[in-house]
């Protein structure tokens, strides 16, 4: 019987989401179904938005704003669309269909006041056992590390948005 897994990406530096595609890529070659939430995102210029399309069982739903959250000063807007991303989460998790789920950038929306740590980690009891849940971004809280069998935190060494390179698609979105 396949093991689920609670699996965290977190870290100051590049790759988190990425690293969470890839992992999807993988698990799809395996004939596996996945579900990807982005919270806080709402742009369809990102290049995986664009790449779903041509996956087979790769479903991505993106559950915010085409632009940045101020910490601390969610709009109502972006409130209301990360309440909906972790209701639907909830709802897929606990259908069972999908062996590996992946909530992208869900622990900026905590720690940006967005949701609630503890919903959050109900998520993961919902779990059910064949299932693999990623948890992507920055701050993840330790009650979310301790949670976790896996945490994987990317450090940034060096970045050439310090060197004044804007972002790229392809490689940021």
């Amino acid at each position: 019987m396949r093991k689920g897994l609670t699996l965290v990406y977190t870290g100051n530096g590049k790759g988190k989401t990425t690293a969470a595609l890839g992992l999807a890529l993988r698990a799809i070659g395996h004939g596996q179904r996945v579900f990807m939430i982005q919270f806080m995102k709402g742009s369809a210029e990102y290049g995986e938005i664009q790449a779903a399309r041509y996956l087979p069982h790769f479903t991505l739903v993106q559950k915010g704003l085409p632009t940045f959250v101020k910490k601390g000063e969610p709009s109502p807007e972006d409130l209301r669309l990360a309440r909906e991303g972790l209701e639907l989460a909830k709802q897929v998790i606990q259908a069972g269909e999908h062996e590996l789920i992946i909530l992208d950038e869900v622990n900026v929306a905590v720690d940006y006041g967005l949701l609630r740590e503890q919903d959050v980690l109900e998520l993961i009891d919902l779990k059910p056992e064949g299932v693999t849940l990623v948890l992507t971004g920055r701050y993840a809280s330790d009650s979310l590390l301790g949670k976790a069998d896996m945490v994987s935190e990317v450090k940034d060494v060096k970045h050439h948005f310090q060197r004044g390179i804007p972002s790229q698609p392809g490689i940021e979105y």
